[in-house]
């Protein structure tokens, strides 16, 4: 099996404050469409009252956020909500429109990631999608110095319940100092290793991580089949996410929440947004507006 190498390792400013109970940093910036196809963004948010993202549209891709820490309040203008607790992710599917909102849980903070991934052109029109994914349920393969934890795709022949319209595999690997993780990756994958605690090394050249950087693997060939391999030593206890994806090979145009093929696919996401085609506002927003 093809071992995966580490072809760049990026590391994210500090974080700030932006506003009242809000600060964030990119752990991967936009802009790198073709580079780091399908993921668009990922940010590492810390929230605690007043702050939040309330009410806000998103057209074309699909958000993942995983709660590191805390609790977080999630809901849509479909009528989803529900409470996110350490360790949970929430997966949704923008498609066509949706309005959704994430605050913290009443007193609680949180500190948590979101991915963004492009939508294939012909998917960035399907009906919006919500998923929880609760971390008791979540599968985990132990062996004597790891643990690997399958939020999404396939590994040792079990699959995840998550839908995917873009392929994607994200798993949660935790490794002991001196312990050694070998994670499969399809071969036809574009991805990378987020290290969320301690110091690994990444692949055949021993590229090392430390908390908050992220190793990106080799860029895969066209027409590239089966399986591939990613070692990960942990030089002390470490967690780190391997996310990996099928690259969709399209244009990418991006502006604010919306991501499309074209500029006027743009207009029109705005276009449809102020005129009301992404429904009415969320039952968090109107629980809001009714105590204030």
């Amino acid at each position: 099996m093809t071992q995966r190498t580490i072809r760049l390792v990026t590391t994210p400013s500090p974080p700030r404050e932006h506003r009242p109970g809000m600060a964030n940093r990119p752990l991967i910036a936009p802009g790198h469409w073709a580079d780091f196809d399908p993921f668009l963004v990922l940010m590492e948010d810390w929230m605690r009252e007043p702050g939040g993202f309330p009410d806000h549209p998103h057209r074309g891709i699909e958000t993942v956020t995983l709660v590191l820490d805390g609790e977080l309040h999630h809901a849509d203008n479909r009528g989803n909500s529900g409470v996110l607790g350490t360790d949970d992710v929430q997966w949704m599917t923008a498609g066509k429109g949706i309005i959704h909102a994430e605050l913290p849980n009443q007193d609680r903070s949180s500190h948590m990631l979101q991915l963004w991934l492009n939508l294939p052109s012909t998917s960035k029109m399907v009906e919006s999608d919500y998923q929880d994914l609760l971390a008791a349920q979540r599968v985990a393969v132990d062996d004597d110095h790891a643990r690997i934890l399958l939020i999404s795709g396939e590994l040792e022949g079990i699959s995840a319940p998550t839908r995917t319209r873009t392929p994607v595999q994200y798993l949660d690997v935790q490794v002991e100092a001196g312990g050694r993780a070998v994670v499969p990756v399809p071969a036809a994958h574009n991805g990378f290793v987020l290290v969320l605690d301690g110091a690994v090394r990444v692949g055949p050249e021993n590229a090392t991580g430390a908390a908050g950087q992220v190793l990106w693997l080799d860029f895969p060939s066209i027409g590239a089949t089966g399986m591939s391999s990613l070692v990960l030593h942990g030089a002390t206890p470490a967690r780190a996410l391997v996310v990996s994806g099928t690259p969709l090979r399209e244009p990418v145009v991006a502006y604010g929440p919306f991501v499309m093929n074209t500029e006027a696919e743009i207009i029109q996401a705005y276009q449809d947004f102020h005129s009301g085609k992404f429904g009415g506002p969320t039952p968090a927003a109107l629980a809001l507006a009714a105590s204030e």
